[in-house]
């Protein structure tokens, strides 16, 4: 492998403590701008001419930069206070081995997505909330030139012939990227992260997601295979959520996931990760989620599992449920229970086949069991605002019926919701269904107030 590929991949090996984000920056990134540029330079001209004899390992590879930079700094800027070398070398060690201004952030476990606008515009998330940080990039090729280092490793590219492209970290944070003509602000790029230990219900429960009788309720639902549908809005924690119900499948049944940038993070012995293929420079060989989905069903799968439905593959999905394929889980953006009947509605019709209305919504009521709705409040929390039962048909209406609801009382005096889950007394009918699977539920789980 070239140096120039080998450097395009994370090693991984930078792992000093991430500081505070708001302190990430303590000097103007301008500041020795020329210093740092001539230091990278030489740092790979030196290493390209070491690695012609000798291929480095990973490890060797980081070593060897931070002698690099050490020395260099040492010869050419030895009148710099202690701090502000350190400083200089651990920009430059970012440069070369990570994901250079933002490697930092990646690496701060309280940050849980990144937004660089351009390159004087770096936001994060943390809490819930949305801060601006001080860290900038150069230009906008300085951005460009980290977009292709997370990209070129999954055999991805992006240029003005394909401007957008779906990837991922080595530690499964989904990025998008989108450049010029496109983005009028120059190259922008998405990340959002996820924890590295994957989070487990109760995390969920420990953070008012949900409460320990839905999560006993969910829990019940996976393992008697019905088929569930997680909806909500951008950034409201569906993929999150999916992990955790997918923790409950047990775990010598056979699972297929299907995504366009691999970022379920199961954890079952059997599992295959399907990822979708964009078109390659001729705009040929591509392969969506339709395919994939359809490729699934030959799989002898037990459980299929779909990151998003977002078009066509709504219907190749709601026949596999419908098909044999119980269990199966998948989410959607939608903001109500209701509104994700509508957008599958709408999904099917984009897979091109000219169904009637009442055919697709019998597909879509024979299908799906469950749908839970989840919501990201004003405050930044995230919480199952409903858990909706699908009935059936009648007339040419799904019927829904709501077994828990998320209650909103008021706002504390932190700008906190305060509310509570609350069930609604209604049993789900698919009671017997769990009860057949040996799983008991006590009446205390569906007992309203």
């Amino acid at each position: 492998m070239s140096l120039l590929k080998r450097l395009e991949q994370p090693t991984g090996l930078n792992n000093s403590p991430a500081p505070e984000t708001k302190n990430i920056v303590e000097e103007p990134k301008e500041k020795y701008r020329e210093l740092k540029i001539n230091i990278h330079r030489e740092i790979i001209e030196t290493i390209e001419k070491d690695t012609k004899e000798k291929s480095l390992s990973e490890y060797e590879l980081a070593r060897k930069v931070e002698e690099l930079v050490s020395k260099i700094l040492d010869r050419d800027a030895g009148f710099l206070p202690y701090s502000e070398r350190q400083m200089i070398a651990t920009e430059m060690l970012d440069e070369v081995i990570g994901f250079g201004p933002i490697e930092n952030l990646i690496r701060d476990e309280t940050v849980s997505e990144i937004m660089v606008n351009g390159p004087k515009q770096v936001y994060v998330e943390k809490n819930g909330k949305i801060v601006l940080t001080d860290v900038v990039f150069r230009d906008n090729n300085h951005v460009m030139h980290v977009i292709e280092k997370i990209v070129a490793p999954l055999g991805r590219r992006i240029d003005e012939s394909m401007p957008m492209v779906d990837a991922r970290l080595p530690d499964g944070s989904r990025v998008n990227a989108i450049i010029p003509p496109l983005s009028l602000k120059g190259p922008v790029i998405t990340i959002r992260k996820f924890a590295k230990d994957p989070l487990k219900i109760t995390d969920l429960i420990r953070f008012g997601t949900l409460t320990p009788s839905v999560a006993k309720f969910l829990e019940a639902c996976v393992k008697a295979r019905l088929n569930i549908v997680i909806s909500g809005g951008t950034g409201s924690g569906k993929t999150t959520t999916l992990n955790v119900l997918s923790s409950f499948i047990p775990n010598d049944e056979r699972i297929v996931t299907i995504e366009d940038a691999a970022e379920l993070q199961l954890r079952q012995d059997h599992v295959i990760p399907l990822e979708t293929r964009p078109p390659n420079i001729e705009g040929k060989g591509a392969i969506t989620m339709r395919d994939l989905v359809r490729n699934s069903l030959r799989m002898r799968p037990e459980r299929i599992v779909v990151g998003e439905v977002r078009s066509g593959e709504a219907l190749d999905m709601l026949q596999a449920m419908n098909t044999g394929h119980d269990g199966s889980l998948t989410t959607g953006h939608a903001n109500s229970p209701r509104d994700m009947l509508a957008r599958l509605e709408t999904m099917v019709l984009m897979a091109g086949m000219d169904l009637p209305v009442r055919a697709i919504r019998e597909q879509i009521a024979s299908a799906i069991d469950l749908i839970v709705q989840q919501n990201r409040l004003r405050d930044g929390s995230r919480r199952v605002t409903h858990i909706t039962e699908v009935i059936g048909m009648e007339g040419d209406i799904i019927v829904l019926q709501d077994i828990f609801r998320f209650e909103q009382k008021g706002v504390d005096d932190r700008g906190r919701i305060i509310g509570e889950h609350q069930a609604t007394g209604i049993i789900p009918k698919f009671l017997s269904q769990i009860e057949a699977e040996g799983i008991k539920l006590g009446p205390d789980v569906f007992a309203g107030r």
